[in-house]
């Protein structure tokens, strides 16, 4: 009996252990822009604009793409980047980009960055935009 009990309990051990890895192997890190532009110099990032198409026209932070968090496919969009690359969301100014990292975090990326205050604070902090004609 003693040896049942023991034996469960290293296996409660070991389900702990394996879960607060996943926890720290996956974990979602507020930037700044002056944070966010460091990691676009240092780091090989894929960097999202979660906004609707028309808002992304209006004006996009360079070498983002654009993967509307409110479209039907977008999990399946999500999806297509590369889990093991770090990733920065954004939106206009932090809510959507807050559910998803959210969606990133489930669906097991590894490096998650979301820019605080969104755009609007990107813009605020005199950084450079991209519009399309």
């Amino acid at each position: 009996m003693k040896n049942k009990l023991m034996m469960c309990c290293l296996v409660i051990l070991a389900l702990a252990f394996s879960c607060k890895e996943e926890e720290e192997q996956s974990e979602i890190k507020m930037v700044s822009s002056e944070e966010m532009q460091s990691l676009l110099e240092l780091e090989d990032i894929q960097l999202v604009d979660v906004r609707t198409a028309d808002e992304y026209k209006t004006g996009y932070i360079e070498y983002s793409q654009n993967i509307d968090i409110t479209s039907p496919t977008f999990d399946e969009d999500i999806i297509k980047l590369d889990k093991n690359k770090p990733v920065i969301v954004y939106c206009k100014s932090g809510g959507r980009s807050a559910k998803c990292t959210k969606k990133l975090k489930a669906a097991g990326f590894v490096k998650i960055y979301d820019l605080k205050g969104g755009i609007t604070q990107w813009k605020f902090k005199g950084n450079q935009i991209k519009t399309i004609q």
